[in-house]
């Protein structure tokens, strides 16, 4: 099994913090419960409001080299009728342990049938590309490129990806040791100095191939520690020496939960997490920012994984990362073998985090036979079904909480639409609306997998406008549109943001190429949610888009229009977050004085720079997500209210000097997710420039 969700023990770290004043505000956020199901839900689709396209690789798993069945045909068309496309190899933490010339892996159990040219052939039967890691812990760049040579030279399997270790945080420099490092030095920057020479060694031998460095995950142990003697987290030490050397960089994700329910609500943190990854990879690869992907190479429920939450929490943390532009999705396993029994829903979960029965026991319960498919499987099944190489993602929402909604264009031009219901005892009926697509009468293709089903089934049945989703329900829908698009221009290319300031911001892309007419004018759309905003048109490749709010995140389409009226499809987007003004009568620095990955200590330095003393302030600020909360707070009065904090002075800080007149305040802050910090504050209703 991977030791990488056996980690939740170690992934609590306590602080004990003493302070002169503190004031406890702190308000739990719960997920929702389940609700009647009496009421409508009302599901929004806009293909104006693209996202990202799906890669070839999207749909992938990890194969683990004690596994007997890694190569068996039975397995690899398994995988294929599921529609994976990208198989890991030799399997997590192994990847540390693992010496590919000897087939070995000292300190693990290796199965026969498992090595090397064994995986390649299963994966070339299954139709997948391969990602593997190279051995860092105990390996050298020279056994790393050797392995390249074989790979890729003599044996011409054109293996394109290659990971430089697995979780070499967890190498004990943080207080944990499950990775195995033979190191002497065990800091970030050790492992950044290595992986750039790994880099070099494995590109003289094939420089098409891939490298990939390992990140922590926003939110996740030990994300936002900094060790001791070092400088900076393990992101920004590694990226920092290593962001011209790789291309793409590796997280995984094993959400931290509290049960079933709450698990099912964590594909809602995926936007923020993709969102705080690409943000540290643009602080350090300048123009290269853009080339370098994200692999998603390990993630699991951990809840209930055989069973019909694992299948929900998959299909919504698949379409989510995909809608992200993460290049690949990686189950954690294929097989894995049974653990802590129990009944989910009527149905027996064994506790397995395999997709596949690797048909073991706990005591005198034994799983199903060898390969029987667990409920994940169908879920990746359908996930291949709605979104395909090529397709292009686009927003799509809902108005109930317990129901997600995901949708895909395709190239021939129909839609596909992948309802959740994550409700486990109501139906749920729902109106579908959808902006800049207009499906035919007929009656859509419906794939269903049902909670305790065997199999995903189809039938042509119902409309595209109204659906009932049974409790505990993947519903995808395959709509044809009602006529055949022609003639309209390409969709514009990627835009860019230039001159961001609190207020206004350049957008520019590449021009579409006109279809049966010209090209007769440009529409900037924001997202907001699944409904657009047009923000703005013109003849041009260039906006300059304004009356924008100040530290706020802006994700923009760009669609053209010809002069037949016939629209393109969107572009890709784009993102952006506006600053906060170049000057004002005030500046506010936030500072993260000590995180633990689960909460931090912050420290606000808060200045007067206008031409007037005061006498009493009010400080304001908005958390960006829902899961973060001042727990407690110091040398002002905190309350918050939702998202919004307000701190007020006390009688001993409330007079602040014109000119520069400054005091500190500070509070503990908790999340639950990915850890967003705030960038615009007002003090005394004046938006401050922010330091």
């Amino acid at each position: 099994m991977s030791t990488s969700r056996l980690r939740a023990s170690r992934l609590r770290t306590a602080l004990l913090l003493g302070a002169a004043v503190l004031t406890p505000i702190l308000a739990p956020v719960n997920p929702p419960a389940a609700s009647a199901g009496t009421a409508g839900v009302t599901v929004t689709v806009d293909t104006k409001a693209a996202l990202a396209t799906v890669s070839d690789t999207a749909v992938g798993v990890n194969h683990a080299i004690w596994d007997s069945a890694l190569g068996t045909d039975d397995t690899a068309d398994l995988l294929k009728s599921a529609g994976v496309k990208m198989l890991r190899y030799p399997g997590g933490s192994y990847g540390d342990i693992y010496h590919w010339k000897t087939h070995t892996a000292p300190g693990g159990y290796v199965a026969p049938g498992t090595d090397f040219d064994t995986f390649m052939g299963a994966a070339r039967r299954t139709g997948a590309q391969a990602i593997v890691i190279a051995n860092y812990g105990t390996g050298t760049p020279q056994e790393a490129a050797d392995w390249v040579r074989y790979a890729n030279v003599t044996k011409s399997y054109g293996v394109k990806y290659w990971e430089i270790g697995n979780e070499n945080y967890g190498n004990g420099h943080y207080g944990s040791a499950w990775e195995a490092d033979d190191h002497a030095d065990k800091s970030p920057a050790e492992y950044a100095r290595n992986l750039v020479a790994y880099a070099d060694a494995m590109k003289a031998v094939d420089p098409s191939i891939k490298i990939g460095a390992v990140l922590t995950t926003p939110a996740n142990w030990p994300d936002g520690i900094v060790g001791g003697g070092d400088q900076a987290t393990w992101n920004d030490t590694v990226l920092s020496a290593a962001a011209s050397k790789i291309d793409f960089v590796i997280v995984h994700w094993y959400p931290a939960d509290s049960g079933v329910a709450d698990v099912l609500t964590k594909p809602g943190q995926i936007d923020d997490m993709i969102y705080l990854v690409r943000r540290q990879i643009a602080r350090y690869a300048g123009s290269r920012a853009g080339d370098i992907g994200i692999a998603m190479t390990e993630t699991n429920s951990g809840v209930a994984p055989n069973t019909q939450p694992g299948a929900l929490f998959a299909a919504d943390a698949y379409a989510g990362l995909m809608e992200n532009g993460v290049f690949t999705v990686d189950w954690w396993n294929v097989h894995n073998g049974a653990g802590t029994i129990s009944t989910v829903e009527g149905q027996t979960d064994y506790g397995d985090f395999g997709l596949l029965s690797s048909a073991t026991c706990t005591g005198e319960t034994c799983e199903p036979p060898l390969n029987t498919p667990f409920a994940p499987y169908y879920a990746l099944t359908m996930i291949s079904t709605f979104a395909r190489p090529g397709d292009q993602l686009v927003r799509a929402a809902t108005s109930e909480p317990l129901v997600s909604a995901h949708a895909a264009r395709r190239p021939n031009g129909d839609l596909a639409l992948l309802l959740v219901n994550r409700d486990p005892a109501s139906s749920h009926p729902v109106t579908i609306g959808y902006t800049g697509f207009t499906p035919a009468a007929e009656a859509p293709t419906v794939y269903s997998f049902a909670n305790g089903a065997t199999s995903v089934t189809s039938e042509r049945s119902g409309s595209a406008t109204a659906r009932t989703l049974p409790p505990y329900t993947l519903t995808t829908l395959l709509l044809h549109p009602a006529s055949a698009a022609t003639g309209a221009p390409t969709a514009p290319g990627q835009p860019t943001a230039s001159g961001v300031t609190d207020r206004a911001a350049t957008i520019a892309w590449p021009a579409s190429t006109p279809g049966g007419h010209p090209i007769a004018k440009y529409e900037i759309h924001r997202q907001n949610g699944a409904v657009t905003e047009q923000l703005g048109e013109t003849t041009g490749t260039s906006f300059t888009v304004g009356n924008l709010t100040p530290g706020s995140r802006y994700t923009v389409n760009v669609v053209a229009r010809d002069t037949a009226g016939a629209v393109s499809w969107a572009s890709p987007p784009l993102t952006f977050t506006t600053g906060t003004p170049a000057q004002s009568t005030c500046t506010v620095r936030l500072k993260d004085v000590n995180d633990w990955a689960s909460g931090f200590v912050g420290s606000i330095d808060v200045t007067n720079t206008g031409p007037a003393a005061l006498d009493g302030w009010t400080l304001h600020f908005t958390w960006p997500t829902a899961w973060q909360t001042v727990s407690s707070g110091w040398s002002g009065t905190w309350t918050q209210d939702g998202t919004s904090v307000t701190v007020t002075s006390t009688p001993d800080n409330g007079k602040l000097a014109a000119g520069g007149g400054t005091t500190s305040v500070g509070f503990v802050g908790a999340y639950s997710g990915p850890n967003v910090l705030p960038t615009a504050f007002t003090l005394n209703g004046t938006v401050c420039t922010a330091l």
